[in-house]
């Protein structure tokens, strides 16, 4: 098994507590509203919400299963990983994610998320592929964003 992993850092003028209330506590409700042509639903197949729960998130062409593995309210901690469905593969086993939101020093959040890809075998990832990726969760961080501003 191949392990690839990768930091992200972002800012935003808005808090820690509205962003992680926004995009992680209340994300099931938000996102198919907000980007209603990419995310039809988000739907929890076991759990409500907190570790262990497994979230399905339904998109035009497939879906994803994420397990979620720690979330923190207090210090806007969350961690969870792709188990099933787009993006999970014969070569790539699970993508875990751990993001971090802080306060930054202008008052709004500086967020840190770190990714890492356990793949099957001696398979590697194109460098491409990896910045897709990041666009789309870049783009997804961008939109939430947007809507508290």
């Amino acid at each position: 098994m191949g392990v690839l992993t990768y930091t992200d850092e972002h800012t935003s003028t808005v808090s820690p507590s509205r962003i992680f209330k926004a995009s992680i506590l209340n994300s099931h409700n938000l996102m198919p509203k907000l980007l209603p042509d990419a995310i039809e639903s988000i739907e929890f197949i076991k759990g409500d919400g907190g570790v262990g729960s497994i979230k399905q998130i339904n998109f035009a062409g497939g879906f994803v299963k994420h397990q979620v593995e720690e979330v923190d309210a207090k210090t806007f901690t969350y961690k969870y990983s792709v188990i099933e469905g787009m993006g999970i593969s014969d070569k790539i086993e699970k993508v875990s994610y751990e993001i971090k939101l802080e306060d930054a020093p202008d008052g709004g959040t500086l967020s840190k998320m770190t990714t890492t890809i356990y793949t099957h075998g001696d398979f590697e990832l194109k460098e491409e592929e990896l910045k897709a990726g990041k666009e789309k969760v870049l783009g997804l961080y961008k939109v939430v964003e947007a809507y508290l501003i």
